[in-house]
């Protein structure tokens, strides 16, 4: 693959090790579709290279960089808070986090992580019609917001 773009994250184990993400340039299939090639090196079942398939090279691209985003987000290693960018840029950068809305019941809920165990909640605060989710370590593992429909911004109300 030639490599157009890549990431070196870190994995927080004992020791640590790399994870590096590889997109190579997208090229014209037989068919006239686009297909973009991506690896992502020191994730569980991730070893090998990849493509995604869209209808140019813009398209092809999206679609590779969104594969390894699903990827990334829901590997049992990001889900553990094990993932990270150690040379992030300096400044803030945007983090991920996980939004499901019941409309019926007019309640949102904002987690910190993809997956939140219900034994991981240890503790909870109520204030003004939000409830805030802690875990044993104190840190927040998400928000239960009632009346949604109306303190949610409208790209976040689906």
């Amino acid at each position: 693959m030639y490599e157009i773009a890549h990431r070196v994250l870190v994995l927080r184990t004992d020791p640590p090790r790399d994870v590096t993400v590889t997109v190579g340039v997208p090229y014209e299939e037989p068919t006239g579709d686009w297909s973009c090639p991506y690896r992502i090196d020191g994730l569980d079942g991730w070893e090998h290279e990849r493509k995604v398939t869209g209808v140019d090279s813009l398209e092809a691209v999206e679609l590779a960089l969104a594969m390894v985003r699903a990827a990334l987000a829901g590997s049992h290693e990001a889900k553990e808070g094990l993932l990270s960018w150690e040379e992030a840029p300096s400044g803030q950068r945007p983090q991920t986090v996980y939004v499901s809305v019941d409309k019926i019941r007019d309640i949102a809920y904002i987690a910190m992580k993809h997956e939140i165990a219900p034994e991981e909640v240890v503790s909870q605060v109520e204030v003004a019609d939000v409830v805030l989710d802690f875990g044993d370590a104190g840190q927040l593992l998400g928000l239960e917001l009632s009346n949604a429909a109306g303190r949610l911004p409208p790209e976040m109300r689906s």
